[in-house]
C-alpha cells in the first residue's frame, strides 16, 4: 500500500512540475532569440569590423549562437544553442527561428576557456539541404569557410563564392571569420517542442510552415534591412 500510494505521489508531483518547467523552457528560448537579435545587431552595426552587408544579402539563412562555451587549450570542445531562420516568401520574408546546437569542433587558436558569439550565413541551396537534416557536421557535411570582414567585399575570391556556410565569432571584442571544422549542427527537438507546442521538423520550420513566435519581432526587424540580392 505504501509503495502504491509513493508512487501516485511522484505521478502526481511530476505532473504538477510539467507545466512550470514547459514554462521555463518558453522562457529560455525567447531569451535565447532576444539575445541573438542583440549579437546581430552589434555585429552588423560594426561597419568595416563586421559582417559584409552584401554577403547577409545574399545568404539563404542566417543563423546565431550568442553564447559559445569552449574550453580546452588552442583546440578545445564547444557546445551552446541558438536560432536559425530562412528566407521564404520573396526578398524580405523570413521563418520562424528554429533552436539549433552546436557541439564538438574547435573554432582555431583560441587559447583557455571561455564564451564566444557565432554567426554564420549559409550561402545557397546545398548549404540550406543541410540545415534540414537531422545533424550534419561541418566541413564533413558542408563546405564551410572562415567569412571576411567589413563593409562589402568588393572581390569575391574563388573559396567565398562556393562556401556552403561562412562563419563569424566574437570573443573579448575580437571579431574575426573561423571555420568551425568538426562541429556538428542539429536541431534541438526538446527546445522547438516547447516553443512551438508540437513536435516540428526542421523542414516545416525553416520553409515557413510554422508560425512564428511574438519574441522573434525584433529579428525580423533587423534581417528585414538586408533585402535578398542576387
Amino acid at each position: 500500500m505504501k509503495a502504491t500510494t509513493s508512487f501516485l505521489a511522484i505521478i502526481c508531483t511530476a505532473g504538477m512540475l510539467a507545466p512550470a518547467l514547459f514554462a521555463d523552457s518558453v522562457a529560455d528560448n525567447d531569451k535565447r532569440i532576444s539575445a541573438s537579435v542583440d549579437v546581430l545587431q552589434d555585429i552588423m552595426g560594426a561597419g568595416d569590423r563586421g559582417i559584409p552587408r552584401d554577403l547577409i544579402q545574399k545568404a539563404e539563412c542566417i543563423g546565431v549562437i550568442p553564447s559559445l562555451k569552449r574550453a580546452g587549450f588552442i583546440v578545445g570542445g564547444q557546445y551552446g544553442k541558438g536560432i536559425v531562420t530562412c528566407r521564404v516568401n520573396g526578398a524580405t520574408g523570413w521563418s520562424a527561428p528554429e533552436i539549433v546546437r552546436i557541439e564538438g569542433g574547435n573554432i582555431g587558436l583560441q587559447i583557455g576557456a571561455g564564451e564566444t558569439e557565432l554567426v554564420f550565413a549559409v550561402m545557397n541551396k546545398r548549404g540550406m539541404d543541410r540545415l534540414m537534416s537531422d545533424k550534419f557536421t561541418v566541413g564533413a557535411d558542408a563546405a564551410v569557410m572562415a567569412g571576411p570582414v567589413g563593409r562589402e567585399t568588393t572581390a569575391q575570391t574563388d573559396a567565398v563564392a562556393k562556401a556552403e556556410i561562412l562563419s563569424w565569432s566574437r570573443a573579448h571584442g575580437v571579431f574575426a571569420g573561423i571555420t568551425l571544422n568538426g562541429a556538428t549542427l542539429r536541431p534541438d527537438k526538446d527546445d522547438n517542442r516547447a516553443l512551438y507546442g508540437r513536435d516540428v521538423s526542421a523542414s516545416e520550420i525553416l520553409t515557413g510552415q510554422v508560425k512564428a513566435p511574438a519574441a522573434a519581432a525584433p529579428l525580423y526587424t533587423e534581417l528585414r534591412s538586408f533585402p535578398a540580392r542576387g
